[in-house]
């Protein structure tokens, strides 16, 4: 069929079908080639400082050709301006492309800037200033071409400024102000000058918002000079009104350095409001004026004689208390050997006339017949006059101390439930801890070895926690760091950043340093209890009276926790100075709650050996409170639902432990409680009105329970940001409640305060005074936005080293130092007093 078609037509036909087709494709490549002649390209030779005006279509495209000369000895910088001066250029933009030698920078206006929810902010005034590429000859001629385009049938007027940045590099020490806005960012050059290896960059604005963006990046091209890219690349904080960055000289290989300042489009970042929500997704939101004004001067840091000086200042301070309580140790060393000479060799004085029990000799007849006579005595006898007679306690241990009763049992087979289990002693604890007036031999009863024992537990508890608290802490801390260090986000860590010393890797070294009195004071702490509790020993070998029925029990345990916690609080605060944020800042706060608890129970254990917390029961106590504070920092920020739940365990809490010390633990807490409250209400108030019979212990738990109670009706309605500083400043407010009624109640029994005693109160008091001064300070915040808590920032204010949170370092751990120094000593005056008569209260 096709050869009969093609006979049909003949040869004619289908050369004629051949030619048509040849010259239609013929037609179709002319066109397309006149289409293409309409493009026109325009390249003109341009001037610095000329604005040009201008007009750009689809059709036309103008290429600008500058040159300039660039010096190895000088650098100058060049800023691209651009206005698009026509309406409706979003929908069809310009693209400016600015080609170098060595980089390309591209952009369109109006400029679309996107904020938080896609919000997009289109600007129609672009300024960006041009990457100076590097130079290696003397001097030398660089070309660079900036080409206009548009996908717009219609023409855009705009126009195109080229101008030289004469300040483009910063001087040391000198003052230099500018303007920026989210699409005119400026960044500006500086170079490390010879002898300088550290220098802080600062950067200022009397504004608050707009807020912005303040980056240090290397000599390189491109420069992230827009607020969709500064965070690529160097180390950047955001800032309302300040920010500090220091700056090494070994993390820049060619000794110099960008500092680039960007505007945002919005303030959310720095704690500002967002304005309002797009209606529809691509809307275009007015940013209205974000203008900044802003000034940068770059100083140099501290030099490594000031870092010397740091440290051997702070070494100094603490190696002086060392010095000082070998002294001390030495003059009452020499003291007691005096005293002893005299009580062995007393001149013209019988023994009977020196009136202390541990001189005096005591025949054993007349206790042998004191056991006779305490031998035929009921139990309803001792029941009728224990009220009335209280050296009990005492004469039973002069009998078992004076008769020589055996006491060479191991300890490991002495347990403290012993005591605990016969129907016979615990009447025996019923008879005697409800007594009206009691007297610490009242509750001295058990055997010395079972509660060295016993608190000897709470050393070795804290001791244990503390290791397994503070490897994740530090593994942690060193994380926090590294991210720090590689991503150059410097909003991670709340530092004072205009007192921040670098060392190696750390951003803040002299916080961590000023840590350090912590743990060399409580290893001295340690070491003091350590010769106490030597020097009681001996005694108790030497069958010394006083050591075995004079004066407040000696029980050391306490005091060792004490001393590793004060040690364990400069490790975790230096472990929490090292990436100070919201996140850690229970590691700061956790060994505080314990000093604060320990503090409490020793006070409560001087006059309560018997009945005082065990340490499992201490411990868990405490682990619930840091187990409530990381709940509050977490979840409790305007939620009111916990602060109600925490405001009800803290009252519940509250009554049962005033419960637990009025009765002196002789009370249960079962299925009948409600009971027994309803049937004390009606005896003692209904039936009859009777007063307290414990009056002192009442004052103090009334005292206490208005306090604790005030306390949780402020967080209920106040709210708190900072739930880890309320629940401490709880903690504070009875332990200092607790000690003025302590310190009180001696004073009114007729007890005194020794010298010592005395120093170390008065010294503590002024010292905590200077500390709290300092801390509340406050040079910074994690309640606020990193560039809010910047606003906080000072400059150092000892050997420009140190800030005042450093002071409060210093201070805080010489008062706590102090603090525990006065409960070890507050009672020396009872060493020579029998134990029947110091008053429990």
């Amino acid at each position: 069929m096709v050869l009969r078609s093609c006979c049909k037509f003949g040869p004619v036909s289908v050369l004629f079908r051949l030619g048509y087709l040849a010259l239609l494709l013929l037609c179709v490549t002319h066109l397309r080639c006149a289409r293409a002649e309409t493009k026109t390209v325009v390249q003109k030779d341009a001037e610095f400082d000329v604005t040009y005006n201008d007009t750009v279509t689809s059709d036309n495209q103008t290429i600008y050709a500058f040159n300039h000369t660039v010096s190895r000895n000088k650098t100058e910088g060049v800023r691209v301006t651009v206005d698009v001066l026509s309406e409706g250029a979003e929908s069809s933009p310009i693209l400016f492309v600015v080609r170098q030698k060595q980089a390309v920078l591209s952009f369109q206006v109006p400029l679309i800037l996107r904020g938080l929810y896609q919000r997009k902010y289109p600007y129609a005034h672009v300024g960006r200033t041009l990457c100076q590429p590097p130079t290696r000859t003397l001097s030398e001629t660089q070309y660079f071409f900036v080409d206009v385009s548009t996908l717009s049938s219609l023409g855009t007027h705009y126009q195109l400024r080229i101008s030289r940045v004469d300040s483009f590099t910063l001087h040391t020490d000198k003052k230099f102000s500018f303007t920026a806005s989210p699409s005119q960012p400026q960044y500006f050059k500086y170079v490390f000058p010879d002898g300088v290896d550290t220098a802080i960059v600062k950067v200022n604005s009397e504004m608050t918002f707009p807020c912005s963006v303040m980056s240090i990046q290397d000599i390189q091209c491109p420069v992230y000079d827009l607020d969709n890219n500064v965070a690529f690349i160097g180390m950047y904080q955001t800032m309302t009104k300040t920010a500090a960055i220091t700056v090494q000289r070994k993390d820049f290989p060619s000794n110099s350095f960008y500092v680039v300042v960007v505007v945002k489009t919005e303030d959310e970042a720095c704690g500002g409001p967002l304005r309002f929500y797009p209606l529809r997704p691509d809307e275009l939101i007015d940013a209205g004026n974000r203008s900044k004004t802003l000034d940068v001067v770059v100083s140099p840091a501290i030099s490594s004689d000031v870092y010397v000086m740091g440290m051997l200042f702070c070494l100094g301070i603490f190696l002086s208390f060392y010095l000082l309580t070998f002294l001390v140790a030495c003059v009452e060393n020499k003291r007691m050997h005096r005293r002893r000479e005299g009580l062995l060799n007393p001149a013209d004085m019988s023994p009977a006339e020196t009136g202390k029990p541990g001189v005096t000799p005591v025949s054993p007849y007349e206790y042998g017949s004191f056991a006779d006579n305490a031998s035929t005595l009921s139990s309803e006898a001792i029941t009728d006059s224990i009220a009335s007679d209280a050296n009990y306690g005492y004469m039973e241990r002069s009998l078992e101390s004076v008769t020589g009763r055996s006491r060479q049992e191991s300890l490991s087979s002495i347990e403290e439930d012993d005591y605990d289990t016969l129907a016979d002693i615990d009447s025996d604890k019923n008879i005697v801890r409800t007594k009206k007036y009691l007297c610490v031999s009242d509750l001295a009863r058990k055997d010395k070895r079972v509660l060295s024992k016993k608190y000897q537990i709470y050393f070795w508890n804290i001791a244990t926690i503390g290791v397994f608290y503070a490897l994740p802490v530090i593994q942690l801390v060193i994380t926090y760091q590294t991210v720090v260090n590689v991503t150059g986000n410097q909003d991670i860590c709340y530092y004072n950043f205009l007192c921040a010393h670098p060392l190696g890797n750390l951003s803040a070294f002299n916080n961590i340093l000023s840590n350090l009195g912590y743990v060399m004071l409580g290893l001295l702490f340690l070491l003091i209890v350590l010769q106490r509790d030597i020097i009681h020993s001996r005694a108790l070998d030497r069958h010394d009276l006083n050591a075995l029925e004079c004066g407040i029990p000696k029980h050391f345990g306490l005091f060792y926790a004490m001393g590793t916690a004060l040690m364990m609080e400069g490790l975790l605060s230096a472990c929490y100075h090292v990436c100070p944020n919201y996140t850690n800042f229970q590691f700061d706060t956790s060994f505080m709650y314990m000093i604060a608890g320990l503090c409490v129970l020793k006070l409560y254990q001087k006059r309560h050996p018997d009945i005082n917390a065990s340490a499992y029961t201490a411990y868990a106590c405490l682990a619930a409170v840091i187990f409530f504070s990381v709940l509050g920092v977490v979840f409790g920020k305007g939620n009111m639902v916990f602060w109600i739940i925490f405001s009800v365990l803290h009252i519940l809490a509250t009554m049962l432990l005033s419960t637990q010390l009025y009765y002196m633990g002789r009370w249960r807490l079962d299925s009948g409680i409600l009971r027994r409250i309803v049937y004390v209400i009606y005896t003692d108030c209904i039936r009859q009105c009777s007063g307290p019979m414990y009056i002192d212990r009442m004052v103090l738990l009334v005292m206490g329970n208005i306090v604790n109670w005030s306390l949780a009706a402020y967080g209920l309605l106040k709210t708190p940001n900072d739930f880890a500083s309320y629940l401490l400043a709880i903690a504070i407010c009875n332990l200092l409640l607790y000690f003025a009624f302590y310190i009180i109640m001696k004073l009114r029994s007729g007890e005194r305060i020794q010298c010592m005693a005395m120093v170390c109160i008065l010294f503590t008091a002024v010292v905590w005074g200077f500390a709290l001064f300092f801390f509340f300070q406050g040079l910074s915040t994690w309640q606020k936005t990193p560039a809010e808590s910047r606003e906080h920032n000072r400059d150092c204010i000892v050997l420009s080293f140190f800030d005042d949170h450093d002071i409060w370092h210093f201070l805080s751990s010489i008062a706590m130092f102090g603090s525990f120094l006065v409960l070890l000593t507050m009672d020396d005056d009872l060493d020579d007093v029998q134990r029947d008569k110091i008053f429990v209260f």
